[in-house]
């Protein structure tokens, strides 16, 4: 197994998602893009692409880039649906770093005529709902 191959089969959110303080008191926007989203459908196991949209205004904490890189690959080999991996993936990485503001748009390919967006604001959803 080559070593990238390793890193993102062996990847464990809880300890590999490294986040480091934000060295910054002002309030900017870090925007993300992340294209070759990839997770298997959990009923064909067919693979689902997608494009992510990560923006956040950090409050004590920021997510380290490589680490994200790697946990958006991990999903390559999983079984799960859109709206479950989006969901995942906004609740990890918001509970990780508890931003002022974020929000994660997942625009997955068309297949089988469907094209699917999930949208989560924290301006416009709360975490409980």
């Amino acid at each position: 197994m080559k070593y990238g191959e390793r890193e993102i089969r062996e990847f464990d959110v809880e300890k590999d998602l490294e986040i480091w303080p934000n060295e910054h008191q002002k309030n900017y926007l870090i925007k993300v893009t992340l294209p070759e989203f990839c997770a298997l459908c959990p009923r064909s196991g067919y693979p689902d692409f997608a494009t992510l949209y990560l923006e956040y205004t950090p409050d004590r904490y920021v997510v380290e880039l490589k680490a994200l890189k790697l946990y958006i690959n991990s999903f390559m080999h999983r079984s799960i649906s859109h709206e479950n991996a989006a969901n995942e993936i906004y609740d990890t990485i918001y509970n990780k770093i508890a931003p002022k503001y974020m929000k994660l748009t997942a625009d997955f390919n068309p297949r089988g005529n469907v094209h699917t967006v999930i949208e989560i604001d924290s301006t416009k959803f709360t975490q409980e709902q």
